[in-house]
């Protein structure tokens, strides 16, 4: 079984950070294609997810070769916690790898 959570979750990101992550696809397969990501604010006390990619997230997400790059992460809040959802095809099967971010000062 492939592990879904990105090895080096959770990450730190300041506020004043723009960071594009990268995702090695190997373990799951060659030459992902059609990647999509999605970022994602985690209320600490309920649980609920609230959807911030059109406010957190800038550019496209691409795919080289076994690497999926994500659209620069920005603008996060302090004492936040972020899922970051990469989805990809790879071989005719669909994955989604995730990970947490969290923000800081």
């Amino acid at each position: 079984m492939i592990k879904r959570e990105i090895n080096e979750s959770p990450i730190q990101q300041g506020a004043d950070e723009r960071i594009a992550y990268l995702l090695t696809t190997t373990p799951w397969g060659s030459s992902p294609s059609a990647p999509e990501v999605k970022l994602y604010s985690v209320n600490i006390t309920t649980g609920a997810y609230t959807d911030v990619s059109t406010t957190n997230l800038t550019g496209t997400a691409s795919a080289t070769g076994d690497v999926i790059t994500t659209p620069l992460v920005i603008g996060l809040s302090e004492g936040t916690r972020y899922r970051i959802e990469i989805k990809f095809v790879s071989g005719g099967n669909t994955f989604e790898a995730f990970g947490w971010i969290e923000g800081t000062r």
